[in-house]
């Protein structure tokens, strides 16, 4: 009795568990349409999601670890990943990531900005 009670209480909590992988991989170039498809990146800023490293093109740090991944609904995500820089050593910043489609994520990004960004080709 005790161990199927355990069962049930893990099965519940299992999308509020972290985990350390984005939800998403390939690049992804910014863009506000919404054209169906990957879309050819070259000159935009492109974010690059592999395994549990992000890079970004255009961004302040170029380069990100994730922390954790949790679910908040169905298709968005809170992130938290960190980063080093010449000035800052373990440092962290977290922003909601929420798949539009197939095509389209949006992060919501911790100091208030919004970034659509479309697969690229």
């Amino acid at each position: 009795m005790i161990v199927r009670a355990l069962a049930i209480i893990l099965l519940l909590s299992a999308p509020a568990l972290a985990q350390t992988s984005y939800p998403v991989t390939g690049k992804w170039g910014q863009s506000a349409g919404d054209s169906k498809g990957a879309i050819d990146c070259a000159g935009k800023r492109v974010m690059s999601f592999e395994g549990n490293q992000r890079t970004d093109s255009g961004g302040g740090v170029p380069a990100y670890r994730n922390r954790s991944v949790t679910t908040d609904g169905s298709s968005q995500y809170r992130v938290v990943d960190e980063f080093s820089n010449g000035m800052m050593n373990d440092a962290h910043t977290s922003y909601t990531l929420r798949k539009l489609d197939n095509d389209h994520i949006e992060m919501q990004l911790q100091s208030g900005g919004t970034l659509k960004l479309q697969r690229c080709k």
